[in-house]
């Protein structure tokens, strides 16, 4: 089986660096970025399965780099983890807004994360197996 590739992207390199060793170590690949253009950059050349996205960053915010995700064709459907320290109900209300799958907010468990990924790929695991499933009428 080959292994799920995730998009790291923090300024802080220690977070980034947190987040890798954790996925790594459960057995997904991971490559990373440190602002939203990059991150761009980064779900362009290498396809990930999964963006873990953090909100404050220079150049262009999470909420900026997520729009640019959602509003592309190729790039709307791939899971996002918001992973911030904007706590504030206002932001957990707009990424949910935004379309993330899960928002996490700084500082954070790595076995948190990690039980979030897992539950985004079981359940994308699942939606390809329900295509499979025919009823009555079909």
């Amino acid at each position: 089986m080959d292994k799920k590739k995730i998009l790291a992207v923090d300024d802080e390199k220690h977070i980034v660096r947190l987040v890798q060793v954790n996925l790594e170590r459960a057995g997904y690949e991971v490559v990373t970025a440190f602002d939203g253009v990059e991150a761009l950059k980064k779900v362009e050349e290498e396809s990930p399965e999964l963006i873990v996205l953090d909100v404050m960053m220079p150049q262009m915010d999470g909420f900026e780099t997520l729009k640019h995700l959602k509003a592309n064709p190729k790039t709307r459907d791939i899971p996002v983890i918001m992973l911030t320290a904007k706590a504030q109900d206002a932001d957990v209300f707009r990424g949910w807004q935004s379309g993330v799958d899960c928002y996490l907010t700084k500082p954070f468990s790595p076995l948190e994360l990690l039980t979030f990924v897992k539950r985004i790929f079981s359940s994308l695991e699942e939606m390809d197996n329900d295509e499979n499933v025919y009823t009555i009428g079909d």
